[in-house]
């Protein structure tokens, strides 16, 4: 008699970049919790500043990883998407130009080779959103099927209490919902 086959939740990495709304982005681990994904957070070195990382650790019941890991240690899941937020411009110029400096950079690097859905939010000020480095590295990823949720007129970095408030969290999850073929099934 076999055992029947444990079906394996779907694994959401959370790339957490250095700026003001990644000390929320334990809204977007409960929502991804609420539609039964497991996740995984990576914070770029910088971003460890902006989080609180015993409270995401609790709260994912993982590790929050920042750097690659020892030969010893063990390995995260493989991911089954991917989501940047928020996506700064240095992370968002790097990736579309295939630097990989950082843990959180090597994996958004592979990404697209290996078939894995991203969905990047961009948190910038209008002065580097409007700048040309920017809007190439934005129409570089998106060549490459990384969903970019970028609006302006939704999020102004310089209205911080608003904009952290109203940072696009949901619809960052509803963005990798749709592409990964999943529905919207609150617990």
């Amino acid at each position: 008699m076999t055992e029947p086959a444990v079906e394996r939740r779907r694994v959401l990495y959370i790339i957490v970049c250095a700026a003001g709304p990644a000390a929320d982005v334990g809204k977007l681990v409960t929502l991804a919790h609420q539609q039964d994904w497991d996740v995984q957070i990576i914070a770029t070195p910088s971003a460890l500043d902006f989080i609180d990382t015993q409270a995401l650790e609790a709260q994912t019941g993982r590790p929050v990883r920042s750097q690659y890991r020892k030969p010893d240690e063990p390995r995260s899941p493989r991911a089954d998407a991917m989501i940047v937020a928020p996506a700064t411009y240095n992370t968002i110029n790097k990736w579309a130009n295939g630097i990989a400096d950082t843990y959180a950079l090597g994996l958004l690097a592979e990404a697209p080779g290996l078939g894995i859905p991203v969905v990047a939010v961009p948190f910038v000020n209008t002065a580097l959103a409007a700048r040309t480095p920017l809007q190439r590295s934005i129409d570089t990823l998106q060549a490459e099927g990384i969903r970019i949720l970028f609006a302006p007129d939704e999020v102004d970095p310089h209205d911080t209490v608003t904009c952290f408030d109203t940072y696009p969290w949901p619809r960052a999850l509803e963005e990798i919902n749709q592409l990964t073929g999943q529905a919207h099934h609150p617990r």
